[in-house]
């Protein structure tokens, strides 16, 4: 279990429903390392992860006047924070399959919060927690940075469609070095429930993904997708 942060959000339901999209190798090298891999979050192709709303990043600026150090700090702690991105949802979502999967070999995971708090394995060297992710106005909402997790918690309005649930790791206290990201340890067992096969995928590739699995010990439950059917009428 990872320590529980109160100011950070979360459902309350540990049973609400929560999804990693992935390729059919990421998932192997999941199951084979039994660790999950964890990016870097300057790496993430919005520009602003990590950083302040307008509104603070105008007081972080006026505190900064006596102190220079205090705002290169917050700019370099972007490099030392990793982050693995979850969506809720209690379905499978479409564009979800359209935007992480890019051909009709991928899978998703199904979990819940729940899950992923039991599959954490508390790890000395950082700090770890679990959060829901805000979305507000950055040119008029404000961001509070009395913890250094709340920059990661936020994103802007644009982006609510994915509906994010992060695990984040804070390595700035360790002597850890990554490049575009870190891998860390879990129980594999808490943290998949029920995997599903692409929509578009055929059922050669189903039964690959169950052989795959099975030879290497794990009896998750695995499914072909409903979003596309052969009824049609």
């Amino acid at each position: 279990m990872y320590l529980k942060n109160p100011s950070i959000k979360l459902p309350q339901d540990p049973d609400t429903i929560v999804w990693k999209y992935l390729d059919l190798s990421k998932f192997l090298e999941l199951l084979l390392s039994k660790k999950l891999f964890m990016s870097r979050s300057d790496k993430f192709e919005d520009q602003y992860e990590g950083t302040f709303s307008e509104p603070t990043f105008e007081e972080i600026k006026k505190l900064s006047i006596n102190n220079p150090k205090f705002l290169s700090y917050y700019k370099s702690h972007r490099e030392k924070v990793v982050i693995s991105s979850w969506h809720i949802n209690e379905y499978e979502s479409f564009a979800m399959w359209q935007i992480f999967t890019g051909n009709s070999e991928g899978l998703a995971i199904q979990s819940t919060i729940g899950r992923l708090e039991n599959a954490l394995i508390p790890d000395k060297k950082f700090k770890q927690y679990i959060g829901e992710v805000n979305y507000i106005d950055y040119k008029k909402e404000y961001i509070p940075f009395d913890d250094m997790f709340f920059p990661f918690l936020f994103k802007r309005k644009s982006f609510q469609y994915e509906r994010e649930v992060r695990i984040i790791s804070d390595i700035s206290d360790s002597n850890i070095k990554i490049n575009d990201g870190m891998k860390i340890d879990v129980d594999i067992d808490q943290l998949i429930e029920k995997i599903y096969i692409h929509p578009k995928s055929e059922n050669w590739y189903k039964n690959l993904v169950i052989e795959l699995v099975s030879k290497l010990g794990f009896d998750f439950t695995i499914e072909k997708s409903d979003l596309e059917s052969d009824i049609l009428i």
